[in-house]
């Protein structure tokens, strides 16, 4: 059920979409964009935070710009005597680094170097608002600034960031393909989003075109580019899905749809962690950093586990 707020706002879109639908939707790509408030919402969260400090404060604070802003990135070192690849780790939507550091301590713990971004509208970085623009911008500034990564692992819009990063879908940016990729809990195309959202403010269809159109104008791509399982399926580099069939905020569809896109994409189910608390599950950690280990061959057939 839609909230009194999210009425509100839709009631006051048709308003103005009925006078001008290129003003609606605009202002509905605005709100789009609108990161939540970075503060803890609850006990549960700082105490997230809390436990996350003594990892955090071993890393080393870079700040990166990118066309139309910066943002902060943490540099972990290779423990002594780690040989492990670089991964570049990625948070989702409304997150922040601080909430992978379990996943960043095992990463440690196996000899890999990591660089944890916080996204522009999120933990350490500046802002109210993300696009996914942005996002590829961010990983490409990291990449040049680091002389490129062996791994990216992203959690929910990370992992789809990733992906879109890969198939170079902003027109002035080139492709940045690790040597593996981990989505874990990520959506498999912007489609869905765009129009869940259009839906959800039920968007008139004009309204629904120049939002959309702003995506368009803003990337230099169709909006069907940004077809994450798609452009993963097109690589020749290994992909592990981890999705979970219980998972509220991204349903399991989008990891089948992965799974399907092609051979040099294995699908792993961790049912019963639902959308957030699987980044910091020990088996899937346990998964992530045997595949990071794993000589893989890129014509293998997708692996259902």
């Amino acid at each position: 059920m839609a909230s009194f707020a999210t009425k509100v706002i839709s009631l006051a879109l048709k308003a103005v979409s009925a006078a001008s639908p290129e003003t609606a939707g605009k202002i509905a790509f605005r709100i789009f964009c609108r990161t939540p408030s970075r503060k803890p919402q609850n006990g549960k969260e700082r105490a997230a935070l809390a436990a996350a400090a003594p990892i955090v404060a071993r890393s080393r604070k870079v700040t990166l710009s990118f066309a139309g802003g910066w943002f902060v990135a943490r540099h972990f070192e290779r423990l002594a005597g780690g040989k492990g690849p670089r991964v570049l780790l990625v948070h989702g939507w409304g997150s922040r680094s601080d909430y992978l550091a379990t996943m960043i301590h095992r990463l440690l713990a196996a000899g890999s170097e990591v660089v944890a971004l916080d996204w522009p509208g999120h933990g350490a970085s500046p802002g109210r608002s993300l696009t996914m623009m942005q996002a590829v911008r961010a990983v490409d500034a990291a990449w040049r600034h680091f002389d490129g990564f062996d791994v990216g692992i992203g959690h929910s819009f990370g992992g789809a960031s990733l992906a879109c990063a890969a198939g170079a879908v902003v027109c002035d940016v080139p492709a940045r393909v690790p040597e593996k990729l981990v989505l874990i809990g990520a959506p498999s195309e912007m489609n869905w989003l765009v129009e869940g959202f259009g839906k959800m403010l039920a968007l008139s269809s004009a309204a629904q075109a120049a939002f959309e159109g702003m995506i368009e104008r803003l990337s230099g791509r169709p909006i069907e580019t940004f077809d994450a399982a798609r452009i993963l399926g097109g690589l020749r580099v290994p992909v592990l899905v981890i999705h979970a069939e219980d998972d509220k905020e991204v349903p399991a569809d989008h990891a089948r749809r992965y799974g399907a896109a092609g051979p040099n994409i294995g699908l792993h189910w961790a049912n019963g962690l639902g959308h957030r608390r699987i980044v910091s599950a020990q088996p899937v950690i346990e998964k992530v950093t045997s595949f990071l280990g794993e000589k893989e061959n890129v014509t293998r057939r997708a692996l259902i586990a």
